[in-house]
């Protein structure tokens, strides 16, 4: 059976330094792949390189059996791939129920169709009671709730995550999980990049870790946590999964 996504030694460089180097991984239909390394190991610039924002140095990257590299961003999200920001970046003169009603408009071309599905959307993630609030008002917590909301109001197929749990408190990080461990159940596929660890360990099917641009594992998460190069890497030690 081929990938849904496969990355191909995809390699992306910023004048003479190496952001992503020779990275390859393939995701299957219905996985929920996390994807985690240290800061500035390239996880995000990989995610813009999936996304359209950015152009590989190098490589490919096949969406469902047909080549996406090189397309522009709002190519790949007609085509089924979304993804959200590590940093939000909503419209902050728009209201929550509208910036998710444009994202809702790539699949809905009436206006009455669009909010039906951001409000949906909306109440997925916990913010029914915030569709006429300022975004500008918003928590950081909210905030992220709002990135995952406008992501999956475009219906995508495959979903990109970039650190959605930061600013969230306990309590949210549970149910934000929970979220997400069902998307694949309703059809969506996930790569996931977290630094809350116990949250994306603990859900995530199979986990790829990259380092200074390179992978340098790949397996079940209790394998993961216990591989040495991931420990000295990134752990700092090995993590209990019990």
């Amino acid at each position: 059976m081929s990938a849904f996504l496969e990355v191909r030694h995809v390699s992306r460089a910023f004048n003479s330094t190496m952001a992503v180097k020779d990275v390859s991984f393939a995701v299957q239909q219905g996985e929920l792949l996390g994807l985690m390394g240290p800061n500035g190991a390239g996880k995000s610039t990989l995610f813009n390189l999936i996304a359209g924002v950015l152009a590989p140095t190098a490589g490919e990257i096949i969406f469902e059996g047909k080549p996406v590299t090189g397309r522009k961003p709002y190519e790949v999200a007609r085509i089924g791939i979304a993804r959200t920001f590590q940093i939000p970046k909503p419209y902050r003169q728009l209201s929550v129920v509208e910036n998710v009603m444009l994202s809702a408009f790539l699949r809905e071309k009436s206006v009455a169709g669009a909010r039906s599905l951001a409000e949906a959307t909306l109440a997925d993630v916990g913010l029914s009671d915030y569709f006429g609030t300022p975004v500008g008002s918003l928590t950081v917590g909210l905030l992220k709730r709002l990135e995952v909301a406008r992501a999956l109001a475009m219906r995508p197929k495959l979903v990109l995550f970039d650190e959605i749990m930061a600013g969230l408190t306990p309590t949210e990080v549970g149910a934000m999980t929970k979220f997400v461990a069902s998307l694949p159940s309703r059809g969506i596929t996930v790569v996931w990049v977290e630094h809350v660890l116990y949250a994306i360990m603990k859900t995530a099917t199979r986990m790829v870790v990259i380092n200074r641009g390179e992978v340098i594992a790949g397996g079940a998460p209790a394998a993961i946590a216990r591989d040495p190069a991931v420990v000295k890497a990134y752990l700092g030690e090995e993590m209990d999964l019990a």
